[in-house]
């Protein structure tokens, strides 16, 4: 079985990639796909369609754009996978968890215990928590197992 999976949320670390790896040393035949994950770009996605008058239009102009390709892509998704760290709040992400739950998206967190409580809405709606990226690895080993 072949899968898309999404990964979504926390940007300041190589969790994406320990996941990758995960996947093809498991033989695992997933796409991942991604949110651009360049802090600066994201924060400038919308600055091509002129200036803004304050901090809060440029964000609103640059959260609209990165929009366009988070929602083509959890759409196209068989899962998502999402991370919160511990260094920032990713609102963004709890969107995103949002997103999957309106849509039907299965979804999986990613995060340390000491973050379960004001999670516990996001972590109600997925279909699994896991507190390391092997984790990851082995529900996607068994989701795709034949």
């Amino acid at each position: 079985m072949s899968f898309t999976v999404y990964l979504s949320g926390e940007i300041h670390t190589d969790w994406r990639d320990e996941i990758k790896r995960g996947a093809e040393a498991a033989g695992l035949d997933i796409a991942f796909t991604a949110p651009v994950t360049d802090h600066v770009a994201s924060d400038a996605a919308g600055d091509h369609l002129g200036e803004t008058e304050s901090g809060f239009w440029r964000d609103h102009q640059s959260a609209k754009v990165n929009a366009i390709r988070t929602r083509t892509l959890i759409e196209k998704s068989d899962l998502v996978v999402i991370r919160f760290g511990d260094q920032y709040k990713q609102w963004n992400a709890a969107f995103d968890a949002g997103y999957c739950a309106a849509l039907g998206t299965p979804y999986v967190t990613l995060h340390s215990e000491d973050i379960v409580h004001p999670l516990k809405e996001v972590d109600a709606g997925a279909q699994a928590w896991c507190t390391t990226t092997d984790q990851v690895v082995e529900t996607l080993r068994y989701v795709l197992k034949d």
